[in-house]
């Protein structure tokens, strides 16, 4: 019998009498540091959290007191110490060392960057990454990495996969942004695409994200059926039509996801 936390335990509520508000608030400004904000006055993270000065500056000086935050004169930004924060979830899932190993081979067959995400509230994050020599977005992937579910094929694989009221509250709550022209954003239409995904077991997404950026996307399982996370495959649009994404990479992730299931408890 697995003693794996369950995904399904219904999350506390803020007015809860055993939700803690100070660490809710601490994180809160820990995310707030981002490649956008990498350094920020005490201001800057009071705007951006929406917590007023006062808060903010005890925020602030607790986490530099602490290790997690440096400090630059009026200026804060992370210190490598939140690194294990990061750390901590990958080291407590022994199948990483396994992800990896099956990933770079879907790279080295492949030519193209080869990723696993999971899902977290709106976002896909990036949990395993082999990364190709060439670069395909305007942004550098790396582990930790956030982008939005609804708009790339990890994310809409591991949408397909929730339960349907737990979709459609998600849905309900999470605006859909038009990032190119092919990003869809109706909808019912994306609902019918996630249907789709569902039932025939991957996603590609052409497009959406950036211009020029195609990709396709797995779920990946343990043994005993847990949803561990997905894995996708990135290629540029003008040198990988979506035929070979069908036809040769889709088989490939496939066997990678079949062999971590093998191999994952």
């Amino acid at each position: 019998m697995s003693n794996r936390p369950d995904d399904s335990a219904p999350a506390l509520a803020p007015d809860h009498r055993d939700f803690v508000t100070a660490l809710a608030s601490g994180l809160e400004v820990i995310r707030a540091f981002d490649a956008d904000h990498s350094s920020m006055t005490l201001s800057e993270v009071a705007a951006r959290t929406g917590m007023n000065r006062a808060k903010a500056r005890r925020f602030l000086l607790t986490l530099h007191g602490l290790g997690y935050l440096r400090r630059h004169n009026r200026h804060f930004e992370l210190a490598p110490k939140t690194l294990q924060l990061g750390y901590a979830y990958l080291s407590a899932n022994g199948y990483q060392s396994v992800i990896r190993q099956h990933l770079e081979h879907v790279t080295e067959v492949t030519g193209e960057s080869s990723s696993m995400g999971v899902l977290d509230g709106a976002d896909v994050i990036y949990v395993a990454r082999s990364a190709a020599p060439h670069r395909l977005m305007t942004i550098a992937l790396s582990i930790g990495s956030r982008l939005p579910a609804v708009a790339t094929s990890m994310g809409r694989m591991l949408l397909a996969s929730m339960d349907e009221a737990a979709l459609d509250d998600l849905l309900d709550d999470t605006p859909l942004v038009a990032h190119t022209q092919n990003t869809v954003t109706d909808p019912i239409r994306l609902r019918a695409l996630l249907d789709a995904t569902r039932e025939q077991g991957y996603c590609i997404v052409d497009q959406e994200l950036e211009s020029g950026l195609r990709s396709l996307a797995v779920p990946v399982r343990s043994r005993n059926g847990r949803l561990l996370g997905a894995l996708n495959v990135s290629t540029n649009a003008a040198r990988v039509e979506r035929a070979v994404l069908e036809n040769e990479f889709l088989p490939l992730l496939l066997e990678a996801s079949r062999q971590i299931e093998s191999q994952v408890d």
